[in-house]
């Protein structure tokens, strides 16, 4: 192309957003997991033949961010022909913690070379380790279940089946987990026919082009916003509870640099706590995902996101630290909790440099909840996982909305039907919490209460935040109630209370009741 044609650009940005949409789409319906078919925790993107990505479905924001540095380890390590498929999990190979699985494919067309990358990642309900849906508190990556560095699941279109098997073989729910793995390989495939149907349309030089021309338009989208900041430093912190081991807080530290004239944005770490023993340490690829969510917040909604979008980032982290953690450190609570506090003080920064576009914190946690046993109506084992929405923070101009996922995930729940047909479970309440979220002029969301009786013996696992620390309100609103989480014995009249960060097996006929944060309220309130 001698000239950009904006039409032309914008024709291939959709037909590429629609392949990672169509992908996500082709997922969910083949899927075997409610985790997969109803809570949609998955997330499809497009790469170009340098393997940067340059389309995302609208999936999954922790996903998405960080599945790049997956590609990258795949590409770099593997050798990928026309039709193998690569698969990988681990966090320090590119992944976010072990239940993400990754599947990579090349797509080629007449050329000897890649035209284009696809890759689906999905969040397996078990993937093996010491507890039952591998979310527990634990204290190395060795005790999270398998770990899977990157290797080959399908060469030359035949499944490697001693791969797949040695997976199998390490998890609680090996049909379930090989039905949504088969449901990837499909994901891949569907997007892998629909590439190449588009690559008839262009020649391979044109077909370059448009992606270095999207990329570019990506870049500058972004620099066009910092070019409207104010220049300056800003500093804020938010802490986590405590890491599931030791009862100290952990600190997510930031300070936010703005350069309006260079067009560049530094976002800073490093004062950030030192790795602990617990498993919510986040690896970088978890940071830099964040960072992108936030990044994308601040564009126009059509905006595409690309490898692009982070050019007038830098990224400073300290390794070692909580956001940029080294083996062995566990890592399965740093994916969904970790991501929440970072995403949360980088709001809290950029409400200094915009204050009448950030909202107050939102809830804050997944409140990832896993229940596991042995189903007795078929005497085989079940894993039943869960994020548990609450309450999203108010903004400037408008009230939080109450019970829903927000920031880093973008998942749905499972509904009561599906759930209660597929586990040995019993769903007592599902309501919202009424006024948990914080008073201002504009009133944050309200979270929501979920109970449930366990129909068979079961290991309970709580990986959840903000039982100590509040979502904070901003300009005068009030914080969002702290998170609750409890349970009733079978034969005890009195509620037990369960830590954010623990794992217990608990009989049958016991009642678990979790009640998830409300947002932050915004502006003094007028009354």
């Amino acid at each position: 192309m001698s000239a950009l044609d904006p039409i032309e650009l914008a024709v291939f940005q959709n037909a590429m957003t629609s392949i990672a949409e169509e992908m996500g789409a082709a997922l969910r319906r083949s899927a075997v997991s409610p985790n997969i078919k109803e809570r949609r925790d998955y997330s499809c993107a497009i790469f170009d033949a340098k393997a940067r990505v340059v389309a995302l479905g609208d999936h999954m924001p922790v996903h998405l961010g960080s599945m790049p540095m997956s590609v990258h380890a795949a590409v770099s390590t593997m050798q990928l022909n026309q039709g193998d498929i690569g698969i990988l999990n681990d966090p320090y190979a590119g992944g976010t913690h072990l239940p993400d699985i990754t599947m990579v494919m090349p797509v080629f067309a007449k050329a000897h070379e890649p035209i284009f990358y696809v890759a689906a990642r999905a969040h397996h309900s078990d993937v093996g380790g010491m507890f039952a849906g591998s979310m527990g508190p634990t204290r190395e990556i060795f005790q999270e279940g398998i770990r899977i560095p990157p290797v080959h699941i399908v060469r030359n279109g035949e499944m490697q089946n001693d791969v797949l098997q040695l997976i199998l073989h390490n998890v609680r729910t090996p049909i379930e987990r090989e039905g949504d793995l088969a449901a990837q390989i499909g994901a891949c495939r569907i997007a892998e026919q629909r590439t190449v149907c588009l690559s008839e349309r262009y020649s391979a030089p044109h077909l370059a082009q448009l992606c270095e021309d999207l990329l570019d338009y990506s870049e500058r989208l972004v620099r066009g916003v910092l070019r409207l900041m104010p220049a300056g430093e800003y500093v804020a912190e938010d802490f986590l509870d405590d890491d599931g081991i030791s009862a100290g807080p952990v600190r997510i530290a930031v300070t936010l640099r703005v350069d309006p004239d260079a067009e560049r944005l530094e976002l800073d770490f490093t004062g950030s706590s030192p790795q602990v023993r617990g498993s919510i340490n986040a690896v970088r690829a978890i940071t830099l995902s964040a960072c992108l969510y936030v990044l994308r917040c601040l564009l126009p909604d059509c905006s595409p996101t690309t490898a692009g979008t982070l050019r007038p980032l830098k990224l400073k982290t300290s390794t070692g630290t909580v956001v940029d953690a080294q083996s062995p450190a566990a890592v399965a609570g740093g994916n969904v909790e970790t991501s929440q506090r970072i995403v949360d003080t980088i709001l809290r920064a950029l409400a200094q440099v915009a204050p009448d576009r950030i909202p107050a914190a939102s809830a804050g946690t997944m409140s990832n909840l896993t229940i596991g046993g042995i189903d007795r109506r078929n005497n085989l084992p079940f894993t039943y996982y869960e994020t548990i929405a609450g309450g999203m923070g108010a903004g400037p101009s408008r009230n939080g909305t109450s019970g829903v996922q927000t920031h880093m995930t973008n998942s749905l729940n499972t509904p009561i039907e599906a759930l209660e047909f597929e586990f040995p479970l019993r769903v007592r309440q599902y309501s919202y919490r009424r006024e948990s979220g914080g008073d201002g002029r504009f009133r944050g969301g309200d979270g929501l209460i979920r109970e449930f009786e366990l129909l068979a013996d079961s290991q309970l696992t709580l990986l959840s935040d903000r039982q100590k620390f509040a979502p904070y309100g901003l300009s005068g609103g009030s914080s969002g109630a702290l998170s609750q989480a409890s349970a009733i014995l079978p034969g005890a009249s009195e509620r037990t209370p369960v830590s954010a960060k623990s794992s217990q097996h608990l009989a049958q006929g016991t009642i678990v009741r979790i009640e998830t944060p409300g947002g932050g309220g915004w502006g003094a309130p007028n009354h």
